[in-house]
Order: C-alpha cells, then structure tokens, then sequence
C-alpha cells in the first residue's frame, strides 16, 4: 500500500512539474508573441530620471545610457529627445547626463521611470515634421490597416513596415529624407497595431502571417501608380519585407529590400527575449516549442528566413553586432552567400532597430547609395 501510494505521489508531482513547465514555457514565449506595439522589449533596461534641466537631462548610468547618437526618450505619457552625452557635465557615479534636446510632450520630473526608444518622433507626418500626407486605408485580409501616405514625384514607392514593440512612428526618423528625394512613401500600421485589425488568435508571428500585410500594401502602392517599390523595414517589420519580396504574388513589383535589424532567426529571437525576461536556461526550449504550438513557427516547415537562393533583388542590411534581439550573425551569413545582392553595413554600439539613431548622416548617406540605382 506505502508502494502504491508513493508511487502515486510522484507521478502527480511529475505532472505538477510537468504542467508548471509548460506553463512556464507558454508564459517565456510571450515576450515575442505578445509584445505591445509601442512599449520597449525586454531587452530594453528601464531608467530613472534624476534631473532635467534646459538642455540636459541626468539618468541611470547604464550601458544604454552611454550609447553615442540620438534617441527617443518614452515614459508613460512623455515623449523626448535625447542627444549624446555630454561629457563634461558633473555628475555622480551611478548617472550619466546626456543633451536635452527637446520635450515633445508630458513632462520629465526626478523619479519618473522611462526608456530608450529608436522612435525619435512623436505625432504623425505633419504634426512631427511638418509634411502633407493622407491617412489611408489600405485593405486588407483581415481589414482596413491604416497608413501614412506622404506623396512624392516618383513612380518608385517607399513601403516602411515597423518592427517589434514599435509603431509606424518609427517610420518619422527617414521620412524626411525619404521625402527630399522624391519618394512616395507608405508608412503601414499592421495586424495588432492600433486602429489595425487584430490576428484572429492575438498574436504576433514573427513575420509568420503579417507579411500579407505588407503585400496588400503594395497592391494598394500599384493601384494608386508606383510602378514598383522598395520595402523598408525593421527588425520583424524587416522579416516581413522579405517573405513578401519572397512569397506573394505581386513580388515582382519589388525593385529592392532596405532590412534594418532584421530578424533571420525566429528561434534566436524568442530565446534572446525569454531570456531578457529573466527565464532560466532549462526552460528556454520549452518556450520555443510553445511558440510552435501556438503559431506554428516549425523549423521544419521554415528552415530559414531568408532563403538565399531565392533572393531576387538587390538588398541593404544595416545591423549591429550589438543587437541583442536579432543576431547580427544570420545578417552576415545572408550578405556573405548572396555578395551579388546583398550590401551589409555594419554599425557599432546601437541596439536592435537603432542602426539610424546611432549616426543619421552615415545611414542616410548609406540609404541614398542605394535607393538612387532604383529611383
């Protein structure tokens, strides 16, 4: 009986084990599936603001901190920009004091929890940067998505698609210089966003169905007269340009692929993410598989990404051997075995999606090179 009993016992604290590891995996795997458009990754440390004054701005020191360029500032309900640090500004061990350029709305007082943002601006087109454009409605499988237009001369369109935890704001940083050459451009709130139509199980999938988006939006492109597109995205907005130049029927329609931070590895990804949630090592293949249950992101079924041989356009990658997000090695591998198509820049010390933010100059210069073949 003590046999049958103990036995009893440790087969239902293995299922107990079992269900709570299952349940732990189901919760890692939400830092992708479920990540908020328009709230930092987990990757992303939350600061505090120690003091603002007119021009500067005092904050956790930290490795984000000390990144050169220029950032968004978010917290909740405060948009601001910060530029780089500056140096010789007094401060004590534990704080760094960057340039203040400017509060785009709320306020920033000591105490107030915020975060690094690649999202410079706030608003929309006109509001942020003083550009006629049209919100639109592009139609598409699951409903209207809405979208920027900012109309340009030329018959080559722009389609900038925004990554995780981003919104289309993230399109504001090279839209002015999209638009002093020209473009049309086409900003797109996908599946999930706000004031988007949401995925019928709610969540994201990596690029796994949104690229049907982005393939609606270059229906909507060549209705409306480009002849034909380049698509410019971020990070998963990056992964979904590339299934659309790969996947979908209006593909030839696509002259080139702009992938800032892109996501060739959604099995890298979802771990990097877990793993930024804190989520012990034993645990991190239980997220995985609980991603492939819940969208199906199978690796049998989708061996890569980005299929090298299948790549028809010419393509920039502009990536960071800093991205803790999407590692830039699957970047370097996809430039080293398509070196016909695929130009890779490479840029220091900035985070996933951030590679403009770092230095906006060089990325434009970059940006300019290679669009200027396809205008």
């Amino acid at each position: 009986m003590r046999i049958v009993r103990a036995t009893a016992t440790a087969l239902t604290a293995l299922l107990a084990a079992g269900t709570a590891s299952v349940v732990a995996g189901r919760l890692a795997s939400d830092a992708a599936l479920k990540a908020p458009p328009g709230r930092p990754l987990p990757t992303e440390p939350r600061l505090t603001v120690h003091r603002a004054t007119a021009g500067q701005i005092t904050l956790t020191r930290d490795l984000a901190t000390l990144r050169p360029g220029t950032y968004g500032l978010a917290g909740d309900g405060s948009h601001a920009v910060v530029g780089p640090v500056v140096e010789a500004a007094a401060h004590t061990a534990d704080t760094v004091v960057r340039r203040l350029e400017r509060v785009t709305h709320g306020t920033l007082a000591p105490g107030d929890a915020v975060w690094l943002t690649p999202s410079v601006y706030a608003g929309d087109p006109r509001t942020a940067l003083g550009l006629d454009h049209e919100d639109v409605d592009v139609p598409g499988d699951l409903g209207p998505l809405p979208a920027w237009f900012v109309p340009g001369h030329r018959n080559t369109w722009v389609i900038a698609v925004h990554g995780l935890g981003a919104t289309r704001e993230q399109a504001l940083n090279v839209m002015g210089f999209l638009h002093r050459r020209r473009l049309p451009v086409l900003a797109l709130a996908y599946r999930g966003d706000p004031g988007a139509p949401r995925s019928p199980d709610g969540l994201n999938h990596l690029g796994g169905t949104e690229w049907r988006d982005v393939e609606a939006a270059i229906r909507y492109a060549v209705r409306r007269g480009a002849h034909r597109v380049v698509l410019l995205g971020w990070s998963t907005g990056a992964t979904m340009a590339l299934r659309a130049a790969e996947h979908s029927a209006v593909r030839d329609r696509v002259a080139g692929l702009v992938l800032d931070s892109p996501v060739l590895s959604w099995e890298a990804t979802l771990r990097a993410l877990a793993r930024a949630r804190h989520t012990p090592q034993p645990l991190l293949p239980l997220a995985v598989r609980a991603a492939q249950g819940r969208v199906g992101l199978h690796a049998g079924r989708v061996p890569e990404i980005a299929d090298p041989d299948r790549l028809r356009v010419p393509t920039l990658i502009v990536h960071g051997p800093q991205d803790q997000v999407a590692p830039w090695e699957f970047s370097r591998r996809l430039a080293r075995r398509r070196a016909d198509l695929v130009a890779l820049h490479t840029v220091d010390d900035a985070p996933h999606a951030a590679m403009w933010n770092a230095d906006p100059a060089e990325y434009e210069e970059r940006l300019r090179r290679f669009l200027t073949p396809l205008m």
